[in-house]
């Protein structure tokens, strides 16, 4: 076939495609036929919608028992007295007094979550007692300074008095980072020397 017979039958077909496309007269603001749309916008349910695709009918499954979820570790201590003293023989801090960046976490969490009741220095004198809250015990006193490290990461998990517990707004690590800064602060009272 000649070169030129080739380019006349590609221009028929460029020509019969075009007229193909004029002739359709699509309307350009319509979606072209899907096949198979649920496969591209799958019907989404609310997390407490019925939903007839589980055994139960409901979007939001119970967990499967014994299972734990992602970045979730369980604590086996209840908000009881004993748990807590339990807690204070078992749990120890799992972060060194001389690591700075644990050190530094620990203040910037002290600062936000725990010096508007303890003050800036762990005494109990912070804006919210000032202002009519019975005021928490102080940091640098006797019962604080012998409290064991796990069972202040316990009374910041479940809360003891009026302090509430913490366990949700703050993540294990940084429970445990605020009680080096607390250590700290108990160290800077006693003119103990930091590390």
């Amino acid at each position: 076939m000649s070169r030129g017979a080739l380019n006349f039958l590609l221009l028929l077909a460029f020509l019969g495609s075009l007229g193909l496309h004029l002739a359709t007269n699509r309307d350009l603001t319509q979606r072209n036929f899907e096949f198979m749309p649920e496969m591209v916008r799958s019907p989404a349910y609310d997390t407490y919608a019925p939903n007839p695709n589980f055994e139960y009918g409901t979007t939001l499954q119970a967990f499967e028992p014994g299972t734990i979820p992602r970045g979730r570790l369980p604590l086996h201590y209840d908000s009881s007295d004993a748990d807590a003293i339990r807690a204070g023989e078992e749990l120890h801090d799992t972060f060194s007094a001389t690591d700075p960046d644990a050190l530094a976490r620990g203040a910037f969490v002290y600062k936000n979550y725990c010096q508007a009741c303890h003050g800036p220095g762990g005494k109990g004198d912070g804006p919210v007692p000032q202002r009519g809250i019975p005021p928490p015990a102080s940091l640098l006193g006797e019962n604080a300074i012998e409290m064991k490290d796990g069972r202040m990461f316990h009374v910041l998990t479940h809360g003891w008095r009026n302090m509430p517990a913490a366990a949700t707004q703050l993540s294990r690590d940084d429970r445990w980072r605020v009680i080096l800064h607390v250590r700290s602060l108990q160290k800077q009272a006693a003119g103990e020397k930091q590390p």
